[in-house]
C-alpha cells in the first residue's frame, strides 16, 4: 500500500492541496481546505477512470493509495476552526499578534517557530488522548 503525502497550504485564491511523494501529480484547489482537498481526490478518481478507460496498466504506485495530509499554519486553521489562534498562541508561547498573521497566511514562518506549533498541537492531543469524561 501506497501512502500519499498531501501538502495543503494557503493560495492566493483560497487552499491547494497537492501531493509531494508520487510521480503522478494529483492536485486540488478551493475556498476552503476541504474543497481542495475534494478536488484533489476528484482528480486522482478521474486518473484512476482514465487507466480504467484506456486499458493501460495502472502505476504502483496509484494502487492502493491512501493519503497523508500536511497543513501549513493557515490550512490548519481553517480545518480545525473550532482552535481560537490567540488562545493557542498563548498555550505554546508565540504571540497572538503572529499567530493571527501566520493563520492569515500573510506572513513567513519558520521552521522553529513550525516546529514550536507543532510540538504544541501534539502536546495538547497527549492531554485529550490522557483523560476520560
Amino acid at each position: 500500500m501506497m501512502k500519499a503525502l498531501v501538502i495543503i497550504e494557503k493560495d492566493k485564491n483560497g487552499y491547494a492541496a497537492y501531493t509531494d511523494n508520487l510521480m503522478t501529480i494529483l492536485h486540488g484547489s478551493g475556498a476552503s481546505v476541504q474543497e481542495a482537498k475534494d478536488e484533489m481526490l476528484s482528480c486522482y478518481k478521474d486518473v484512476l477512470d482514465y487507466y480504467a478507460e484506456s486499458g493501460e496498466p495502472l502505476p504502483d504506485e496509484l494502487k492502493d493509495l491512501t493519503f497523508e495530509y500536511k497543513y501549513d499554519i493557515s490550512a490548519m486553521f481553517n480545518v480545525f476552526d473550532f482552535l481560537n489562534a490567540s488562545k493557542f498562541a498563548v498555550r505554546v508561547g508565540i504571540s497572538p499578534s503572529l499567530m493571527r498573521q501566520y493563520k492569515s497566511g500573510d506572513t513567513y514562518i519558520s521552521q522553529k517557530q513550525a516546529k514550536k506549533i507543532e510540538a504544541g498541537l501534539h502536546k495538547i492531543g497527549q492531554e485529550f488522548i490522557s483523560f476520560t469524561l
